[in-house]
């Protein structure tokens, strides 16, 4: 392309950052902005989403010629994403625009490498410092003036909706234009309907341009793919409503009681529950999304592969959230050397990575804790504890579980000093708090055994296997999925507890 035809790219960039600023405008109008005023976000487990914007997305999205189904799919998300979010979505547009115009000049500067990594330095500064100013910036100011005793106000700013997830997304595109692995998007509609795209915006899969991009040219939606999507669609609905939510209920009537009240016996299956809500909550929202992305003619990769059979933490964590661990590997992991250069590298490029990890999934200290958590462990196991683990089954597994669980405790606790009465409680017996009144196991067992057992068994990989089976007969696989989506609605109309633990990650 010539340089001509760049600043044309240019001038079309400058003009959209001028709309941008003049929607932000009409936005702070009161009357504009009563359009949106509607109390919390589309979840895709809601009635408002279920039955009223997917249809008139997707109604949308079909009729819109090839031409304009990716400015379609744009408008659509950039309206999914302001019912809730209304003024935070010039931010991800900003963010678009900066890498967009960045991967363009490292495309012109294509034979001078200072150039290129300058925009591409650039790319990142603007990308990492407005997740760190929403994100991080108060975390770190609370921290220094605890430290130093001195008072710097923090600016108490709502975190935008799936920043963290976009930002990982829009950076993915830049930096492998800077490698050469793909080449420019000269496209800004296309461009942004990759990084905006509603299905995996707010929440993953952490989709990388180079997976989608050759289907952001061209794509093919055919009833086989609109089946598929639907069944996935369905599935990641069930997981998330029907067992999620029930059994995401008794975590939070144990948070009320109080940790300080509760025995050991049921401090345990407290964590049990929250591990198990955690799993469906995300990987139902994650396979709904790559469902929605097979409508739409999209292949999302997956996000979850039964982690909860892992034998190891290692193995684990090959297996849950599986887009983050990529991303982290192939962005961050492999460029500091990998295991490539020594032990003590090694090690230090671990800690680096499970250490932002632990701060991406959230600006608290509990979330530190637990990425250096798994740090030790994973390092404890490449050590050749991992050779034990694969040698003995049994044992592996129980150690796995024991380990998530109390990973789970450290991840789902932000206050510190009640994470240390929880943990306190599940390996200290109820018998050393003496004249204290303890809350005991028998009663949720008894409300909640066949939850947690239905939860536990499709954590495996039984189910799975049973469904494939079973859905080789088309009569029985629709009366199936008819029956999960029945009775997920009817659910989702009766009950008002529907959270999303991954929402505003």
């Amino acid at each position: 392309m010539s340089a001509a035809g760049y600043r044309r790219r240019f001038d079309f960039a400058l003009k959209m950052c001028i709309i941008i600023v003049a929607v932000k405008a009409l936005y702070s109008s009161p009357a504009l902005s009563s359009i949106f005023a509607y109390e919390g976000y589309m979840v895709f487990s809601s009635i408002l989403f279920l039955f009223q914007f997917l249809p008139a997305a997707l109604i949308l999205y079909y009729l819109s010629p090839k031409r304009l189904k990716n400015f379609t799919l744009m408008l659509v998300s950039l309206v999914f994403y302001s019912w809730g979010e209304v003024r935070y979505f010039p931010i991800m547009i900003a963010l678009v625009l900066v890498n967009y115009i960045c991967a363009l000049f490292i495309g012109v500067l294509k034979d001078k490498p200072g150039g290129k990594k300058f925009f591409l330095i650039i790319s990142i500064i603007v990308s990492i410092g407005m997740l760190f100013v929403f994100k991080y910036y108060d975390f770190f100011i609370g921290s220094l003036n605890y430290l130093l005793a001195i008072n710097i106000r923090p600016l108490n700013l709502t975190l935008p909706l799936g920043i963290s997830f976009y930002t990982f997304q829009t950076l993915s595109y830049t930096i492998d234009v800077y490698r050469g692995k793909t080449e420019i998007q000269k496209n800004i509609i296309n461009l942004a309907a990759f990084v905006v795209m509603f299905p995996q915006l707010i929440a993953g899969p952490i989709v990388r341009y180079t997976e989608i991009n050759k289907e952001l040219k061209k794509r093919a939606i055919t009833a086989e793919k609109l089946e598929e999507g639907m069944e996935d669609f369905i599935i990641g609905l069930g997981r998330k409503v029907l067992i999620a939510n029930n059994v995401g209920m008794l975590w939070s009537e144990v948070e009320k009681i109080g940790f300080g009240a509760i025995s050991t016996g049921l401090s345990w299956i407290a964590i049990l529950a929250f591990g198990l809500q955690i799993y469906f909550d995300f990987s139902g929202y994650s396979q709904m999304a790559v469902g929605m992305g097979k409508m739409l003619g999209f292949n999302f990769p997956e996000n979850f592969d039964n982690p909860y059979i892992s034998r190891s933490v290692t193995e684990f964590w090959r297996r849950w959230h599986m887009t983050l661990g990529t991303w982290f590997r192939e962005y961050l992991y492999f460029p500091l050397g990998g295991s490539r250069r020594g032990n003590k590298r090694t090690i230090l490029n671990i800690f680096i990575v499970w250490a932002l990890t632990g701060l991406w999934h959230g600006a608290s200290w509990n979330f530190l804790l637990w990425g250096m958590y798994f740090f030790i462990l994973l390092v404890i196991e490449k050590s050749g504890y991992i050779r034990f683990l694969n040698k003995y089954k049994l044992l592996s597994h129980v150690y796995l579980i024991i380990a998530v669980l109390l990973g789970w405790a450290l991840f789902a606790i932000t206050d510190l000093s009640s994470l240390l009465e929880f943990i306190k409680r599940m390996f200290i017996p109820t018998l050393s708090f003496p004249g204290s009144y303890t809350v005991g196991a028998q009663y949720y067992l008894r409300n909640y055994a066949v939850i947690l057992g239905t939860g536990v068994f499709f954590s495996t990989s039984a189910p799975k296997k049973i469904y494939e089976k079973a859905r080789k007969n088309k009569l029985i696989k629709i009366v199936l999925l008819v029956t999960v989506m029945v009775v997920s609605v009817a659910y989702l109309v009766d009950s008002t507890f529907n959270p999303f633990l991954y929402f505003r990650f």
